[in-house]
Protein backbone atom coordinates (compact mmCIF):
# COMPACT_ATOMS: atom_id res chain seq x y z
CA UNK A 1 0.00 0.00 0.00
CA UNK A 2 1.49 3.34 -1.62
CA UNK A 3 1.68 6.56 1.27
CA UNK A 4 0.61 8.64 -1.12
CA UNK A 5 -2.45 10.96 -1.48
CA UNK A 6 -4.08 11.55 -4.48
CA UNK A 7 -6.71 14.11 -5.78
CA UNK A 8 -9.04 13.43 -8.48
CA UNK A 9 -11.16 15.82 -10.34
CA UNK A 10 -14.06 15.13 -12.06
CA UNK A 11 -15.12 17.64 -15.00
CA UNK A 12 -17.84 16.17 -17.16
CA UNK A 13 -17.88 18.44 -20.79
CA UNK A 14 -21.36 18.19 -20.74
CA UNK A 15 -23.72 20.85 -19.25
CA UNK A 16 -27.16 22.08 -19.39
CA UNK A 17 -27.41 24.41 -16.91
CA UNK A 18 -24.51 26.76 -18.62
CA UNK A 19 -23.10 24.85 -21.02
CA UNK A 20 -18.94 24.25 -21.01
CA UNK A 21 -19.05 25.69 -17.82
CA UNK A 22 -15.87 24.25 -16.66
CA UNK A 23 -13.69 25.56 -19.24
CA UNK A 24 -15.69 29.13 -18.92
CA UNK A 25 -13.45 32.00 -17.67
CA UNK A 26 -13.51 32.80 -13.57
CA UNK A 27 -12.30 35.38 -12.51
CA UNK A 28 -9.04 34.84 -15.45
CA UNK A 29 -9.08 31.23 -15.83
CA UNK A 30 -10.80 28.12 -16.89
CA UNK A 31 -13.25 27.29 -14.36
CA UNK A 32 -11.79 23.53 -13.48
CA UNK A 33 -7.94 25.63 -13.49
CA UNK A 34 -8.73 26.54 -9.59
CA UNK A 35 -9.57 23.09 -8.26
CA UNK A 36 -6.23 22.15 -10.53
CA UNK A 37 -4.41 25.07 -8.32
CA UNK A 38 -5.76 24.36 -5.11
CA UNK A 39 -4.90 20.77 -5.33
CA UNK A 40 -1.06 21.74 -6.64
CA UNK A 41 -0.89 24.11 -4.09
CA UNK A 42 -1.60 21.13 -1.36
CA UNK A 43 1.82 19.65 0.07
CA UNK A 44 0.06 16.95 1.27
CA UNK A 45 -1.52 16.21 -2.05
CA UNK A 46 1.26 14.12 -4.29
CA UNK A 47 -0.65 13.28 -7.68
CA UNK A 48 -3.60 15.52 -9.26
CA UNK A 49 -5.81 14.06 -11.96
CA UNK A 50 -8.60 14.79 -14.33
CA UNK A 51 -11.17 12.75 -14.84
CA UNK A 52 -13.12 14.04 -18.03
CA UNK A 53 -14.76 13.19 -21.17
CA UNK A 54 -13.88 16.51 -22.86
CA UNK A 55 -10.16 16.84 -24.56
CA UNK A 56 -10.64 20.77 -24.14
CA UNK A 57 -11.03 19.86 -20.29
CA UNK A 58 -8.47 17.58 -20.40
CA UNK A 59 -6.14 19.77 -22.13
CA UNK A 60 -6.55 22.98 -19.27
CA UNK A 61 -6.35 20.78 -16.48
CA UNK A 62 -2.88 19.58 -17.83
CA UNK A 63 -1.70 22.93 -18.49
CA UNK A 64 -2.08 23.52 -14.83
CA UNK A 65 -0.37 20.40 -13.82
CA UNK A 66 -3.19 17.16 -13.38
CA UNK A 67 -2.42 14.32 -15.09
CA UNK A 68 -5.63 13.28 -17.46
CA UNK A 69 -7.90 10.22 -17.48
CA UNK A 70 -9.78 10.32 -21.07
CA UNK A 71 -13.14 9.32 -19.43
CA UNK A 72 -15.71 7.12 -21.84
CA UNK A 73 -19.00 8.47 -22.64
CA UNK A 74 -21.21 5.66 -20.76
CA UNK A 75 -20.28 7.31 -17.73
CA UNK A 76 -19.99 10.78 -18.18
CA UNK A 77 -24.08 11.81 -18.76
CA UNK A 78 -26.26 13.35 -17.21
CA UNK A 79 -27.24 10.23 -15.01
CA UNK A 80 -23.37 9.48 -14.50
CA UNK A 81 -22.59 8.96 -10.57
CA UNK A 82 -19.14 10.14 -9.57
CA UNK A 83 -18.37 7.26 -7.74
CA UNK A 84 -18.28 5.47 -11.43
CA UNK A 85 -15.86 7.82 -12.34
CA UNK A 86 -13.35 7.29 -9.55
CA UNK A 87 -13.50 3.38 -9.98
CA UNK A 88 -12.66 4.08 -13.58
CA UNK A 89 -10.10 6.10 -12.25
CA UNK A 90 -8.68 3.27 -10.34
CA UNK A 91 -8.85 0.52 -13.28
CA UNK A 92 -6.32 2.96 -15.21
CA UNK A 93 -4.12 4.65 -12.36
CA UNK A 94 -4.70 1.76 -9.51
CA UNK A 95 -5.71 2.12 -6.03
CA UNK A 96 -2.92 1.63 -3.29
CA UNK A 97 -3.14 4.68 -2.15
CA UNK A 98 -3.51 5.87 1.32
CA UNK A 99 -6.45 8.26 0.51
CA UNK A 100 -8.22 10.16 -2.17
CA UNK A 101 -9.76 13.45 -2.62
CA UNK A 102 -12.88 13.98 -4.63
CA UNK A 103 -12.92 17.49 -6.18
CA UNK A 104 -15.70 19.10 -8.23
CA UNK A 105 -14.82 22.50 -10.04
CA UNK A 106 -18.40 23.85 -9.47
CA UNK A 107 -17.54 24.20 -5.98
CA UNK A 108 -14.78 25.86 -6.16
CA UNK A 109 -14.84 27.93 -2.68
CA UNK A 110 -12.35 26.15 -0.73
CA UNK A 111 -9.29 27.84 1.68
CA UNK A 112 -5.90 27.60 0.23
CA UNK A 113 -5.44 25.49 3.31
CA UNK A 114 -8.53 23.77 3.31
CA UNK A 115 -7.46 20.49 1.31
CA UNK A 116 -4.43 20.57 3.69
CA UNK A 117 -6.28 20.77 6.80
CA UNK A 118 -9.04 17.80 4.96
CA UNK A 119 -5.59 15.88 4.51
CA UNK A 120 -4.67 16.04 8.58
CA UNK A 121 -7.89 15.80 9.98
CA UNK A 122 -8.71 12.38 7.97
CA UNK A 123 -5.41 10.93 9.02
CA UNK A 124 -5.14 12.27 12.83
CA UNK A 125 -8.93 11.07 13.22
CA UNK A 126 -8.44 8.04 11.44
CA UNK A 127 -11.41 8.65 9.43
CA UNK A 128 -12.38 6.28 6.44
CA UNK A 129 -14.34 8.58 4.82
CA UNK A 130 -15.33 12.81 5.26
CA UNK A 131 -16.72 15.01 3.56
CA UNK A 132 -16.93 19.02 3.93
CA UNK A 133 -19.70 20.60 5.93
CA UNK A 134 -20.92 23.79 7.58
CA UNK A 135 -23.66 24.58 9.88
CA UNK A 136 -26.85 25.34 9.49
CA UNK A 137 -27.97 27.81 11.63
CA UNK A 138 -30.69 29.42 10.52
CA UNK A 139 -32.53 27.21 8.65
CA UNK A 140 -35.64 25.78 9.21
CA UNK A 141 -36.90 23.37 6.21
CA UNK A 142 -40.26 22.41 5.29
CA UNK A 143 -40.88 19.31 2.84
CA UNK A 144 -44.62 18.17 1.41
CA UNK A 145 -45.57 14.80 2.87
CA UNK A 146 -46.79 12.50 -0.24
CA UNK A 147 -50.56 14.04 0.53
CA UNK A 148 -48.71 17.43 -0.69
CA UNK A 149 -49.71 18.75 3.16
CA UNK A 150 -46.41 20.97 4.39
CA UNK A 151 -44.56 19.80 7.38
CA UNK A 152 -41.12 20.81 9.22
CA UNK A 153 -38.44 18.75 9.05
CA UNK A 154 -35.45 19.95 11.04
CA UNK A 155 -38.04 21.84 13.64
CA UNK A 156 -41.73 21.33 15.30
CA UNK A 157 -43.08 24.48 13.69
CA UNK A 158 -45.41 24.12 17.30
CA UNK A 159 -42.71 24.77 19.70
CA UNK A 160 -41.31 28.15 19.00
CA UNK A 161 -37.93 28.03 20.40
CA UNK A 162 -34.69 30.67 20.36
CA UNK A 163 -32.37 28.74 17.84
CA UNK A 164 -29.72 28.47 20.29
CA UNK A 165 -32.06 25.65 21.50
CA UNK A 166 -32.10 23.36 18.19
CA UNK A 167 -29.51 20.75 17.79
CA UNK A 168 -27.05 21.96 15.25
CA UNK A 169 -27.47 20.36 11.88
CA UNK A 170 -24.67 20.43 9.07
CA UNK A 171 -24.53 20.61 5.31
CA UNK A 172 -22.78 18.39 3.09
CA UNK A 173 -21.68 20.97 0.66
CA UNK A 174 -19.68 19.31 -2.23
CA UNK A 175 -16.48 21.24 -2.25
CA UNK A 176 -14.05 18.12 -0.50
CA UNK A 177 -14.45 14.28 -0.31
CA UNK A 178 -11.87 11.93 0.98
CA UNK A 179 -11.99 8.63 1.67
CA UNK A 180 -9.88 5.49 1.42
CA UNK A 181 -9.97 3.41 -1.61
CA UNK A 182 -11.11 0.45 -0.40
CA UNK A 183 -14.26 2.20 1.01
CA UNK A 184 -14.97 3.22 -2.55
CA UNK A 185 -13.84 -0.54 -3.87
CA UNK A 186 -16.29 -2.40 -1.35
CA UNK A 187 -19.48 0.04 -1.04
CA UNK A 188 -19.59 1.52 -4.67
CA UNK A 189 -19.86 4.84 -2.33
CA UNK A 190 -17.79 7.61 -1.67
CA UNK A 191 -18.95 7.00 2.09
CA UNK A 192 -18.32 4.42 4.01
CA UNK A 193 -16.70 3.28 7.78
CA UNK A 194 -16.03 5.65 10.38
CA UNK A 195 -17.25 8.97 8.72
CA UNK A 196 -16.19 12.26 9.64
CA UNK A 197 -16.87 15.86 8.78
CA UNK A 198 -14.46 18.79 7.50
CA UNK A 199 -15.52 22.32 8.52
CA UNK A 200 -16.08 24.82 6.16
CA UNK A 201 -17.57 28.24 6.29
CA UNK A 202 -21.27 28.45 5.46
CA UNK A 203 -20.37 30.83 1.96
CA UNK A 204 -18.57 28.16 1.17
CA UNK A 205 -21.36 26.11 0.42
CA UNK A 206 -22.58 27.49 -2.73
CA UNK A 207 -22.07 25.57 -6.17
CA UNK A 208 -22.34 26.42 -9.68
CA UNK A 209 -24.96 24.92 -11.27
CA UNK A 210 -27.51 27.21 -13.29
CA UNK A 211 -26.85 30.76 -14.79
CA UNK A 212 -27.54 32.46 -11.79
CA UNK A 213 -25.09 31.05 -9.61
CA UNK A 214 -22.16 31.87 -11.59
CA UNK A 215 -21.72 35.56 -10.61
CA UNK A 216 -22.79 34.94 -6.73
CA UNK A 217 -20.12 32.80 -6.44
CA UNK A 218 -17.52 34.53 -8.44
CA UNK A 219 -18.74 37.31 -6.04
CA UNK A 220 -17.83 35.42 -3.23
CA UNK A 221 -14.49 34.09 -4.57
CA UNK A 222 -13.39 37.63 -5.55
CA UNK A 223 -14.04 39.11 -2.43
CA UNK A 224 -12.79 36.03 0.48
CA UNK A 225 -10.27 34.29 -1.75
CA UNK A 226 -8.69 35.61 -4.88
CA UNK A 227 -6.32 38.00 -3.13
CA UNK A 228 -4.50 35.07 -1.40
CA UNK A 229 -4.34 32.86 -3.97
CA UNK A 230 -2.90 35.40 -6.77
CA UNK A 231 -0.18 35.62 -3.98
CA UNK A 232 0.18 31.94 -3.52
CA UNK A 233 0.29 31.12 -7.48
CA UNK A 234 2.87 34.21 -8.25
CA UNK A 235 5.31 32.64 -5.68
CA UNK A 236 4.52 28.94 -7.04
CA UNK A 237 5.70 26.71 -9.91
CA UNK A 238 3.96 23.60 -9.75
CA UNK A 239 2.35 24.42 -12.56
CA UNK A 240 1.96 26.38 -16.04
CA UNK A 241 0.07 29.80 -15.46
CA UNK A 242 -1.99 30.61 -18.53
Amino acid sequence: MSNKVIAIILARGGSKGIPNKNILDFLGKPLVAWSVIQAKLTKEIDDVYISSDSDAILDIAESYGAIKIKRPDEISGDHAKSEEAILHAFDIIGHEYKSVIMLEPTAPLRKPDDLSKAVNLFDHNNWDSAFSSAELQDFLIWKKNKDGKLISVNYNYKVQEPRQFREMEYVENGAIYIFKPEIMINNLNRFGGNIGMIPNKFWQSFEIDEKEDWEFVELIFKNYLLEEYNKRITGSELYEKK
